[in-house]
């Protein structure tokens, strides 16, 4: 158990993005990162090569670092190909100055994953779930969110 802590913890510590390394989880882990966790989070999957998941990452990030005194908590889940593991995901990170947790999930049955996450989940990114574990809340987006739809959920999120 706290090994499992100690993991998670260091996954949701903010770490500078030129030393951040990219952790590689199952989806059983990543999971129990989503149920375990106290505070408000978003989990929003992700690939270098999904040109509407790069176009709305500023947006996240932006609304992330805002809210951080109000501990909401982001993971960047990586669906990127094995290949792109060891360069393309890291040189990202550094390239677009990522100073949020992420993580590549190492699995390839989107029939098998997808649904751990989300029932209405087809596999599609850029995807989004967020989860506040006080409240109950969850919802899940399987499209690129706008700036405004991205802000109006954070607010909706942190009741």
């Amino acid at each position: 158990m706290k090994k499992l802590l100690k993991i998670v913890g260091c996954l949701l510590i903010v770490t500078n993005s030129f030393s951040q390394k990219v952790k590689v989880v199952k989806i059983d882990e990543l999971q129990k990162i989503i149920t375990e966790t106290k505070n408000p989070l978003i989990v929003n999957f992700w690939a270098t090569w999904c040109v509407p998941c790069v176009q709305e990452l500023p947006y996240f990030l932006e609304e992330y670092n805002n809210h951080k005194k109000d501990s909401l908590q982001l993971l960047l889940v990586s669906l990127d190909f094995k290949d792109a593991y060891q360069k393309a995901i890291p040189e990202a990170v550094k390239k677009r100055n990522i100073n949020a947790p992420v993580v590549w999930l190492n699995e390839t049955n989107a029939d098998y994953f997808c649904p751990k996450i989300d029932s209405i989940w087809s596999g599609a990114i850029p995807a989004s779930l967020f989860i506040n574990p006080k409240s109950g809340y969850r919802k899940f987006y399987e499209d690129q969110l706008s700036h405004e739809q991205l802000k109006k959920e954070i607010m909706a999120i942190l009741k």
